[in-house]
């Protein structure tokens, strides 16, 4: 049986204690992949103290192309990443934070 192609895309979400963000997540990146075809989203769970992991599972069980990684215990930001970026399947990937937050439009240049 042959395997199905890689997605086109990967996209990669580190997530710690993101349980409030997630509904609002789901629901733009569920919009996003109606309009792109080949998306796969990694969500990497570093240890989270809240209920993310099982939000999490439970996007999943909604829609397999979200796929979920969970770190024993919180190792950091980058290493949320790198696990991600281990596991991506895509011909290209891309890292986007879970608080649906841009830092360039929140600082200001003093």
């Amino acid at each position: 049986m042959d395997s199905p192609p890689p997605p086109a895309f990967s996209l990669v979400i580190p997530c710690y204690n993101e349980s409030e963000v997630l509904a609002a997540l789901e629901v733009r990146l569920l919009s996003a992949m109606g309009r792109l075809a080949g998306l796969e989203v990694l969500f990497v769970n570093d240890g989270s103290r809240d209920n993310t992991l099982e939000r999490l599972c439970a996007m999943h069980a909604r829609e397999p192309r979200f796929k979920v990684i969970s770190l024993s215990r919180n190792f950091g930001h980058q290493a949320a990443i790198s696990a991600g970026l281990a596991h991506a399947t895509g011909q290209a990937i891309g890292i986007m934070d879970a608080d649906l937050q841009d830092p360039r439009k929140s600082s200001a240049i003093v």
